[in-house]
């Protein structure tokens, strides 16, 4: 066994070996060690190997599904080794000691899953093959649980953003590629090639060109073979579920980078997580199809401004009508998730129960069309998807003819072909029926002969049927004249045989294997129609999920009073009234426990003033009001409504957000080197037609060095890029370039301080901040008032000195040193007297004597 063991493990590779013995997977070695740490099961021995005991752990084959999703998900590969033959067929081959034969049918990987069980409803699950040739980059990305697949070429600097925007699982290139991305896997570089790739999609495809699915390069070809020669491999020359590919331009969507898409949270939080991110804070969708489309959309807002017109529309239209909306979603919420169960049965992992979910699904699908078919308002986007909805009725009565109600999900013990479908499989039911009575009137003639009331006839998987009896009464049945032959002794009970009953059990297996063999054959029947008409339902779910995205963006305009966005081809922005949607969202379900609601704040750009300068406090709301432009401009791009009371967004072609600080220790960058790389690119990258936020440009150096880098970085984008801009900043200096840069204003967020206190009222007002405001904001974060009033006498030494020298670092060559505590402290006790003395105690209210007592006692008290 260990010879056949290791001959799979080396053709497994880097992949953890499932080795099926009998009603277990066994994994050995260092392959049990890993399994073992990960799963918190206990790790045995079985032999020895080497003279030295074999780890070993194993689980069982009818709970593997949720051991391999574990697996997965700490980022393990496996491979499957299952039993080939039969036992019986191992002895007819080679004798009672011949070793059943094992093959490796199926390699599991993080990007190749199509089980329920493994996959995340509401996430598409990418797997993509990337390489280069001749200086493009080749791109092919497919979701085999669903069949989707797109292929598309980029210059080698855009492969970044690329896979940024699909977000694959797994990514596969070729060995010895140095462009190749740190976590992809190595494959065989021949596999890349394009004349290959191309040969794979026309055979895959049965066509004699690709002209008809669109126009592709030798890059994407290229790509499209190492995809199409991994899936081959992992799963053992059974190809999934893939749909004719379309070519992807990177025209056709809005570009994001990865450290756009990680600081406006797109579809994860900061800290990871679906909780906290835009994608949580919109999604209404009521199926996972829906859910995974609207991510979609959210990843590659349109630059086609007749898609994103025809979207707006049919949301528009599903929003003013409540009632319509309300009916549609309550059928489109019973749907069963039709693309990822055609996805299992393509790829011969199919159940009777995803037959069943094609069949209830196709025909809710056709619900729905009937339904919205009689409005006569339809909007164009609809009356497109309207015929994907339709054209299923022989199928769906075959498959209504042919399954039970709720099919179940494994084919092993039959049951799933419904009755009167098949007269021939009715009639072995009917005699394994007769049978089963057979026997029950056999146990009780039993009785009646042996007049043992205890006797009961059983069954087992080893023994089969067998007749049981107590201990104490097993003596009347040893004799060979009673008809019966002893079978099994037990601790209380002896089991035996007899002619009678070996004749029914025959008859009953013979029965049942004929059943069972005549229903399997009708699967496979079934099985073939799904496959045939596979593009068709693929078309069927892809409508449906649409509907269910619009709907639920119509839902969640309803909800928040979003604003239908006015979308044009000119580079302007004119938002009123917009919002966050994140932190309005996060606000809402506080605001109970007292949280302010959220304030509201203009954006308006244009050509003549499109680079906003916006200065003001640490938490005053710079942040958020950068990010909420930026995600309003998402939003209506990606063919929603928009937090806002009115938005008027011209096309974006390229986002970028450099908001935050972070670091990439792995890669060695310290966080402003970050800083420097993410601004770098927006340099480089930007355009004319680009959106652009960045805040705190330059703050993560020496301040002579930020400040020369913040003026030099505001004048590219002004002169340079010239593109749509939001630079939020505390360097006051930067204010002098509204005198040169004709396209730039300043704007600050309001603050103000009160009795001693700071007050941030997050609206955006005209003109520079009159001061930063940090020391305040230092004391409101609980810095000892020593230290704030320390920085208060630095602060004054460095605005004299500058006044006086034009140095920043002027004057404080006297200045003493901060350990001097007992100086620092008699002088808070002098300025105390001081206040005291000139305090008119007569003249003050309950109230304000009150106000004056506390303030007193803050200052007087570090602690």
């Amino acid at each position: 066994m260990m010879t056949q063991y290791l001959a799979l493990k080396r053709e497994a590779g880097e992949c953890l070996l499932f080795y099926r013995m009998g009603d277990f997977f066994e994994l050995f070695f260092d392959d049990a060690r890993e399994a073992a740490r990960i799963l918190d099961i206990a790790l045995t021995t079985r032999g020895e190997h080497g003279g030295a005991p074999i780890p070993m752990c194993g689980v069982p084959v009818h709970a593997a599904e949720s051991y391999l999703a574990r697996l997965i998900r700490a980022g393990c590969r496996l491979a499957i080794a299952e039993q080939v033959e039969t036992p019986e067929a191992a002895k007819r081959r080679g004798g009672s000691k011949a070793l059943v034969a094992r093959d490796i049918v199926r390699f599991v990987t993080a990007g190749t899953l199509t089980e329920e069980a493994l996959l995340e409803p509401r996430r598409a699950n990418v797997l993509a093959a990337v390489c280069e040739v001749r200086g493009a980059i080749g791109i092919a990305a497919c979701d085999i649980s669903t069949g989707r697949m797109e292929l598309e070429d980029c210059a080698p600097e855009m492969l970044g953003a690329a896979l940024a925007r699909l977000g694959p699982t797994e990514v596969v290139a070729p060995e010895g590629w140095e462009q190749a991305p740190d976590d992809a896997i190595a494959r065989p570089a021949a596999g890349f090639a394009s004349d290959a790739g191309e040969a794979k999609l026309k055979d895959l495809h049965g066509v004699a060109t690709l002209d008809g699915f669109g126009q592709f390069g030798r890059a994407m070809l290229a790509a499209a073979g190492g995809l199409l020669a991994y899936l081959d491999h992992v799963g053992r020359g059974r190809m999934p579920l893939l749909l004719p590919p379309v070519a992807r331009a990177p025209a056709q969507t809005m570009a994001m980078d990865e450290a756009t898409r990680a600081s406006l949270e797109v579809l994860a939080a900061s800290q990871g997580g679906r909780k906290g991110s835009l994608i949580d804070a919109i999604d209404r969708c009521v199926t996972g199809a829906g859910a995974r489309a609207l991510a979609e959309d959210l990843s590659a807002p349109l630059t086609d401004l007749a898609a994103i017109q025809a979207r707006l529309a049919l949301v528009s239209w599903l929003h003013d009508d409540p009632l319509l909306r309300g009916d549609l979603r309550t059928v489109l919420r019973a749907l069963p998730d039709i693309g990822r169960a055609l996805g299992r049965v393509v790829a011969g992992r199919g159940s009777p129960r995803d037959l069943g979910q094609i069949r209830d699904g196709l025909a809710e699908a056709r619900r729905v069309r009937d339904h919205l078919a009689q409005r006569e308002d339809r909007p164009a986007l609809l009356d497109a998807l309207m015929p994907a909805l339709g054209g299923h009725g022989a199928l769906t009565d075959l498959y209504t003819r042919a399954l039970v109600p709720s099919p179940p999900t494994t084919r092993d013990q039959g049951g799933y072909i419904a009755e009167g479908y098949d007269a021939a499989l009715d009639a072995l039911r009917q005699t394994s029926g007769h049978a089963r009575r057979a026997i029950a009137a056999l146990e009780a003639k039993y009785r009646a002969e042996t007049g043992i009331a205890a006797l009961k006839i059983r069954h087992n998987g080893v023994l089969g049927y067998f007749v049981e009896v107590p201990a104490r009464a097993a003596d009347a049945l040893m004799a060979p004249e009673s008809g019966f032959t002893h079978r099994q002794t037990m601790a209380g009970a002896v089991r035996f045989n007899a002619l009678a009953l070996h004749e029914e059990a025959s008859r009953i297996a013979e029965s049942g294997g004929h059943a069972l063999a005549a229903e399997e054959a009708h699967f496979e029947e079934l099985v073939a129609h799904a496959v045939a008409a596979r593009e068709a339902i693929a078309l069927t779910a892809t409508a449906l999920a649409r509907i269910d995205v619009a709907a639920g963006q119509a839902e969640r305009a309803a909800e928040g009073r979003w604003a239908l966005p006015h979308v044009v081809d000119a580079p302007c922005l004119a938002i009123t009234g917009g919002r966050h949607p994140v932190v309005e969202a996060a606000l809402a379900e506080t605001r109970g426990g007292g949280a302010q609601r959220f304030v509201a704040n203009d954006c308006t750009l244009s050509p003549e003033d499109r680079l906003w300068l916006i200065g003001g406090p640490n938490m005053g709301g710079k942040s958020t009001f950068l990010r909420q432009n930026a995600l309003i401009v998402l939003l209506a791009q990606a063919g929603g409504f928009v937090p806002a009371d009115s938005a008027t967004v011209g096309l974006v072609d390229r986002l970028f957000s450099r908001v935050g600080a972070s670091d990439n220790l792995a890669r060695g960058r310290s966080t402003f080197m970050v800083e420097m790389v993410e601004t770098a690119a927006i340099l480089a990258q930007a355009t004319e037609r680009s959106f652009v936020i960045l805040d705190e440009v330059g703050r993560g150096t020496s301040t002579y060095d930020g400040l020369a880098l913040a003026w030099a970085v505001v004048e590219a984008v002004h002169e340079t890029n010239r593109c749509r801009c939001l630079f939020a900043t505390h360097y006051h200096e930067l204010t002098r370039l509204a005198e040169t840069c004709d396209a730039l204003s300043l704007h600050h967020v309001r603050a103000r301080e009160w009795k001693g206190d700071l007050v941030l009222l997050h609206e955006l007002a005209e003109g520079p901040a009159d001061k930063s405001y940090g020391l305040a904001v230092a004391r409101l974060a609980g810095v000892p008032p020593a230290v704030v009033k320390r920085a208060r006498a630095v602060l004054d030494k460095l605005e004299k000195g500058r006044a006086a020298t034009g140095g920043l670092a002027a004057g404080l060559d006297d200045l003493p040193l901060f350990a001097a505590a007992a100086a620092a402290e008699e002088e808070q006790c002098d300025e105390l007297r001081e206040r005291l003395k000139a305090l008119d105690v007569d003249a003050l209210s309950p109230r304000e004597a009150l106000d004056e007592l506390y303030r007193l006692k803050r200052e007087a008290d570090p602690g």
